[in-house]
């Protein structure tokens, strides 16, 4: 596939306040992590809490909590910015990319592999996976590529309720912190295909948006990365967090990531190419209506992404 390949990530540099260019933006993952460390069971807090200190890039985060943040809620802060860690090293120059497509479409081999902080491997499609529909539907779809967020997710599980060391489940930790908030935003679990673009339209970032300054979000896919709002900062995301709306008990009891994956595709085909959204690139001009949907929509993915997240630490972090 031509771009990202549907890829997602962002280019967070080695502060909190950089623009985010794909994927949830750094709020939004950060607040997926708020939920999901606040619904933890002591034990395996600090559990986590532990592996992480073993990420090579631990000292940074330290030094990105700002000095509002309480003592007591260090570790929180920590567990949050490494929800952010896979998005750190698409700007870090000792990582580099593999495959193809500016590393958004595995290479082979070395694209699978897990063997923990000496991969240097940025590893981009991790971030997503590729189900394809058609608009419209008599159109050829593309096959799914591999590997993808939904077979990482299932392996770095695997991984971490095994007898595997620590250095490489804390590797695994940091991306499943990441990747299930990922594939809670629906445009990384869909490929939107069209007679215009028979390959797919990047999750969206193939399709132009309008709107009145200062509004900057000239993609459909930024737009919904952007939708718990703009400010990077570790207390903003707090902030916010605390306000979202409890996850669905129901819902949230449901640990197949597969399933996940499937919701955020008929989340996609459903609400996020919804009018005005038609079916080509645009530019398409967003109505109060359509913003007011994806809002409401984003709002709840993440407090879910949250509380699954810490439903299956719970369940499977020895």
């Amino acid at each position: 596939m031509k771009g990202r390949a549907l890829v997602i990530g962002c280019c967070l540099l080695t502060v909190l306040n950089a623009t985010p260019v794909f994927a949830w933006n750094n709020k939004g993952h950060m607040a997926v992590a708020f939920v999901a460390y606040n619904k933890l069971d002591p034990t395996v807090r600090a559990r986590a809490d532990a592996l992480l200190r073993l990420n090579p890039f631990f000292k940074r985060w330290l030094a990105m909590i700002p000095s509002s943040v309480p003592a007591a809620d260090r570790n929180l802060a920590i567990f949050m910015i490494a929800a952010t860690w896979p998005d750190q090293i698409k700007s870090d120059s000792s990582f580099h990319d593999d495959g193809t497509h500016d590393g958004n479409v595995p290479g082979g081999p070395l694209s699978s592999q897990n063997i923990g902080f000496s991969d240097k491997l940025r590893h981009k499609y991790w971030h997503f996976v590729d189900i394809p529909f058609a608009t419209p539907a008599s159109l050829p779809l593309p096959l799914v590529v591999t590997p993808n967020a939904q077979e990482r997710i299932s392996l770095f599980l695997s991984v971490l309720k095994s007898s595997a060391g620590d250095p490489l489940k804390s590797y695994d930790l940091a991306w499943l912190l990441h990747i299930i908030g990922d594939v809670h935003q629906p445009l990384h679990s869909a490929a939107r295909i069209t007679k215009a673009d028979l390959d797919g339209d990047d999750g969206g970032n193939g399709v132009k948006i309008t709107c009145a300054p200062p509004c900057q979000m000239t993609r459909l896919h930024s737009v919904w990365d952007g939708l718990l709002g703009g400010q990077d900062d570790v207390q903003s995301a707090m902030n916010t967090a605390r306000g979202l709306p409890p996850a669905d008990a129901a819902r949230a009891s449901i640990l197949d990531e597969g399933t996940w994956i499937k919701e955020g595709f008929e989340l996609s085909k459903t609400v996020v190419y919804a009018l005005p959204i038609g079916p080509h690139s645009g530019p398409f001009t967003l109505t109060a209506t359509y913003n007011n949907t994806a809002r409401a929509t984003g709002r709840s993915q993440v407090a879910l992404a949250g509380a699954r997240l810490a439903a299956v630490l719970n369940r499977d972090l020895k």
